[in-house]
């Protein structure tokens, strides 16, 4: 047990070293993640809750999915990281204590992202609308949005819910950049929602067999089927055209909204 814990997937490593924004996230630190030569990296990867049972502030109603995922997980300086999972420390580095600084750093960070480059959500629709992905049989056309909350609950969404919270307010501004993309002639937002869709039929398609119960099989890997087409984009993604790697913060943006319009996992009933 644990060792899975710590095999982190790529598209949390992109994000958590994304938002970082190469500082670590004690609020009192000010150390940088990559030392001063420019290439050696000097930060560490570290569980909130433990990921493994004699490790800090663990939690045995976690699986091992839970505890490598992005939001049990904060990127801070090695020095800091050693203090933080001292045992003699962990009264004082509390569950609370650290989940308040990775959503403190990383929303500062996000703003700072977007204002450094505005056109970062346009790069990653080019991106993805230019993807050359099998076709499928199954319907593509729905572009209703649906409730977030009530898509959530449909789906039995659980590792992934507060990501689909945070970055559903980003749905305006994606809605926005759609029409601008309309109004020219452009059919990129339609080349980009069936590439998603495509995405999320060829990735259930691993976790459900014929039959019957294919809206259960879903629900039960609605986590890994969110988190497995985030990490396709990413591996398909030309990503020339962002310095520093700013566009794995961008996808997600781009698949919830994609989420909303029931590109990915299954319409709420009614």
């Amino acid at each position: 047990m644990g060792d899975k814990a710590r095999q982190y997937k790529p598209s949390t490593v992109r994000r958590l070293d994304t938002l970082s924004r190469n500082e670590c996230a004690d609020p009192d630190c000010e150390r940088k993640l990559i030392a001063k030569d420019g290439e050696t990296i000097v930060s560490k990867i570290c569980h909130i809750e433990a990921a493994s049972e004699n490790g800090p502030r663990y939690n045995p109603e976690m699986d091992d999915e839970d505890r490598r995922h992005f939001d049990n997980l904060i990127l801070l300086c090695d020095e800091c990281h050693s203090v933080i999972d001292n045992p003699e420390n962990e009264e004082k580095f509390s569950v609370e204590l650290l989940k308040s600084w990775k959503k403190t750093h990383e929303t500062k960070s996000q703003q700072s992202i977007l204002i450094n480059n505005p056109r970062l959500i346009n790069q990653a629709i080019n991106g993805i609308a230019e993807l050359e992905i099998d076709e499928s049989n199954e319907d593509l056309d729905s572009l209703t949005p649906f409730n977030i909350t009530e898509k959530i609950a449909h789906n039995s969404i659980k590792r992934n819910k507060s990501l689909i919270e945070e970055y559903g307010k980003y749905y305006t501004k994606v809605n926005f950049l759609y029409n601008e993309l309309e109004k020219q002639g452009s059919f990129k937002k339609e080349k980009l929602l069936r590439n998603i869709k495509l995405l999320y039929v060829r990735t259930k398609g691993k976790y459900i067999l014929d039959g019957e119960g294919k809206l259960k099989s879903v629900q039960e890997n609605s986590d890994n089927i969110i988190e497995d087409i985030e990490n396709s984009i990413l591996e398909n993604v030309d990503n020339k055209n962002s310095e520093k790697d700013d566009i794995a913060f961008a996808i997600p943006i781009i698949m919830v909204d994609a989420f909303m319009r029931c590109k990915i996992l299954e319409k709420p009933i009614g």
